[in-house]
């Protein structure tokens, strides 16, 4: 039976730290390789004192993978970053400051394609379809950058785990976080937690303006964007000043929502951004107890405006307690297994199938 990589960093994935997280979560593995039943990985700790407590943790590692079928021998060893250099404070991006002139729409270095995940409005799950899609294509091998442009609520660092202020090495340019790998980017990095982004259109716009241009983004198959809801300043600025790939429309199936979802597709088609697909959220709830299956938000209504749009459906899901902790908990659900992770996975998979991810 062929070791798969995949149950490799499953098995990987359910060693927990001390310090909380696990392997995988804490992005610790490096130079996997599976050589017919032999495998073999290094865990890197940050620090040279990390990792001199850390041996009960490579012999569970050894032990947990040795266990999967067809393995014959495993073989981790233990490293550590070596001291890093004090980096310089990073840079204010003068918070809420005029956006600079450019001529025509901005290609971001090094990022092959941009997908915008937009919604007409809140609280339809567009921020956690963002990072679960984000974590799932990273998990079937593509380069992925994570922006959060929902400005005034970044939520992104609580969904991926991760809060701390980015460095910089000279004062201008930004040094993106990562997490689940994914490189990942949010104005909530450069704010207090609880401090309110009070700002009129032109600070949203020079912000999202360097948050694209001033991030050494790496090489990235595709960057995407997380819009706050509704069709803003932000929207505009993005659509207009950015060399876009397309959009993707989260909504859920209530008549409500689709009011507003047929305004943010007419946003699109005005801007002369392509819509690359819709995302039913909330689609269907299945009773843990019981396995009825509610349609609590109506049923299909995101699919019936897709065929009549003639843009693809690219996926219906359900409501999912599971879902919502993990997010709360910083571990997109696509980090791991499951009927939702596969559900994430099979959108992911269009997306790769039909070029545009």
């Amino acid at each position: 039976m062929a070791i798969s990589e995949a149950d490799i960093r499953a098995a990987l994935g359910r060693i927990s730290l001390s310090d909380g997280g696990d392997l995988i979560s804490r992005d610790m593995i490096r130079a996997l390789a599976v050589d017919g039943g032999t495998v073999r990985f290094v865990i890197e700790a940050p620090s040279p004192e990390v990792a001199q407590r850390m041996e009960s943790v490579r012999r569970a590692a050894e032990d947990a993978v040795g266990k999967l079928p067809g393995v014959t021998r495993v073989s981790a060893a233990l490293t550590a970053h070596g001291p890093a250099p004090a980096a310089k404070p990073a840079p204010s991006l003068k918070v809420g400051g005029h956006p600079k002139p450019q001529q025509g729409p901005m290609k971001v270095a090094g990022v092959k394609r941009i997908i915008a995940v937009g919604s007409g409005k809140g609280g339809v799950g567009k921020s956690t379809v963002s990072s679960n899609l984000a974590v799932a294509l990273a998990r079937k091998g593509r380069k992925v950058g994570l922006l959060d442009a929902d400005i005034y609520g970044p939520s992104q660092p609580r969904m991926m785990g991760i809060n701390k202020r980015p460095a910089s090495p000279d004062g201008e340019t930004i040094i993106p976080l990562h997490s689940h790998g994914v490189t990942l980017m949010s104005i909530g990095f450069m704010l207090e937690e609880d401090k309110a982004v009070v700002w009129r259109g032109p600070m949203l716009m020079g912000a999202l303006q360097q948050m694209l241009g001033q991030v050494q983004w790496g090489e990235l198959d595709v960057l995407i964007v997380d819009l706050p809801p509704g069709t803003g300043d932000v929207q505009l600025t993005l659509c207009q000043k950015t060399e876009l790939t397309g959009a993707i429309l989260v909504s859920t199936p209530q008549d409500v929502a689709l009011l507003d979802a047929r305004k943010a597709l007419d946003m699109f088609k005005t801007l002369k951004t392509p819509v690359l697909g819709l995302i039913e959220n909330m689609s269907t709830f299945v009773c843990p107890d019981c396995g009825h299956e509610a349609h609590i938000f109506g049923h299909g209504g995101v699919a019936a405006e897709a065929k009549k749009l003639g843009v693809p459906l690219l996926g219906a899901l359900p409501i999912d307690l599971d879902t919502r902790l993990a997010g709360d908990g910083g571990t997109p659900i696509a980090a791991g297994d499951g009927p939702m992770a596969e559900a994430f996975g099979r959108i992911a998979e269009g997306l790769i199938r039909g070029g545009i991810a």
